[in-house]
């Protein structure tokens, strides 16, 4: 478990990537195997020159080689991986070259779309350069003419991976070795918003023209069930609603089978898409706030009385907002719908055809930008039963 924050206000703390982990054990290990040593931390290089010391807490004799262990310290960042274990499996090789293998704990790429191949292990290009030139150094340091296999896992990875959309992105098997500069930044949510661009790219390799972005499981399922949608078609955005629609501000071709993205639904909670029809890129609570002048004027505009505009201004959530403009007879989510509808055209790219969609806390739709009616359990009223 984390330990106990402190009451004082402290800076956060920077942590280490996984690639940083997995250089730092390439390190240990051919200082072992070549010069016989077996030192209790090391010395590496991050990519913008930074020089950091990692401590290597286990030395393991293999056929050929040796195992080298580190434990993942993120910082102060909510990663999945902070104090998971990190290894490295290093062997000699007669000839030069130096290949990589995912070993337990480190996915497999199967699908088209990211950086790696299909059958790839799912080790990053920044982290594979660090460790090449790690390797290189000391082998040209101890004269060493052979070349180096290289198997990279962590410990409980495959279980650690389902906190994170690998499985989505057609990574198999484990997590993946990151990092582009070596650093975890707290809170600066790099990965999350990279898994984002992933999931996007991956779904339009593999053909899939329309995606839906939900803030959530439950606005997930919704938009998932309505559209019989597949898996990879859905992007886990969470909060990061710019990160997402700027990433489809340029029109982009998969060169091979000439794909695009031709439809974007997002399928939000209420109280986020208010947030993004006042013009928040970034709907986590540290960023934004529920903006309770907005919805009491987009109440009056509706013709809400002036008492119901006050109660609106004293409203502690947006589902007492939604349940009573409703009772009102006052349809408020198909608007916010549309305020946000409007906003998300001026980010994404003007040939991308753009819906939203609100559910409610129970992960039912309440309204969506093409202004349907709703019933009780989330579904559309068509203009026959309407009239009834």
């Amino acid at each position: 478990m984390w330990p106990e924050t402190s009451e004082t206000e402290q800076p956060l703390r920077n942590g280490l990537t996984t690639g940083s982990c997995a250089t730092a054990c390439c390190v240990a290990a051919v200082r072992a195997l070549l010069a016989n040593k077996q030192p209790a931390s090391v010395e590496i290089t991050l990519p913008r020159g930074e020089l950091v010391n990692l401590h290597i807490i286990d030395y393991q004799p293999l056929e050929k080689g040796i195992r080298t262990s580190t434990i993942k310290d993120a910082g102060d960042d909510p990663d999945a991986t902070h104090g998971a274990t990190l290894f490295v499996e290093l062997r000699l090789l007669p000839t030069p070259g130096i290949t990589f293998k995912a070993a337990e704990g480190v996915g497999t790429v199967t699908r088209e779309g990211l950086v790696l191949a299909i059958g790839e292990p799912a080790i990053n290009p920044v982290p594979r350069k660090m460790m090449i030139s790690h390797l290189e150094h000391y082998a040209q340091a101890y004269q060493y003419q052979g070349g180096f296999e290289v198997s990279v896992g962590i410990v409980n990875g495959e279980q650690i991976a389902t906190n994170t959309m690998n499985s989505r992105l057609g990574i198999i098997g484990g997590l993946s070795i990151l990092g582009t500069t070596g650093i975890v930044r707290p809170y600066s949510c790099a990965a999350y918003i990279a898994s984002i661009h992933q999931g996007i790219d991956v779904a339009r390799v593999n053909g899939f023209t329309h995606l839906a972005a939900s803030t959530g499981i439950a606005s997930e399922h919704a938009i998932k069930e309505y559209y019989q949608m597949d898996e990879i078609s859905l992007i886990e955005m969470g909060d990061f609603v710019g990160a997402m629609m700027k990433y489809l501000r340029r029109e982009k071709i998969d060169p091979k089978s000439g794909n695009r993205i031709q439809k974007l639904s997002i399928s939000a909670g209420f109280g986020k898409l208010t947030k993004l029809a006042n013009g928040h890129l970034d709907l986590n609570s540290r960023q934004s706030s529920i903006d309770f002048e907005q919805l009491a004027n987009i109440a009056k505009k509706l013709g809400a009385s002036t008492e119901l505009q006050q109660q609106i201004l004293n409203a502690n959530t947006t589902i007492q907002v939604l349940n009573m403009t409703k009772q009102a007879g006052l349809d408020i989510a198909t608007v916010v719908c549309i305020e946000a509808l409007k906003f998300a055209k001026t980010i994404v790219h003007e040939s991308i055809e753009v819906e939203v969609w609100a559910v409610n806390r129970k992960g039912l739709f309440v309204a969506n930008s093409h202004q349907d009616k709703f019933d009780h359990d989330g579904k559309i009223i068509n203009q026959s039963e309407a009239s009834l």
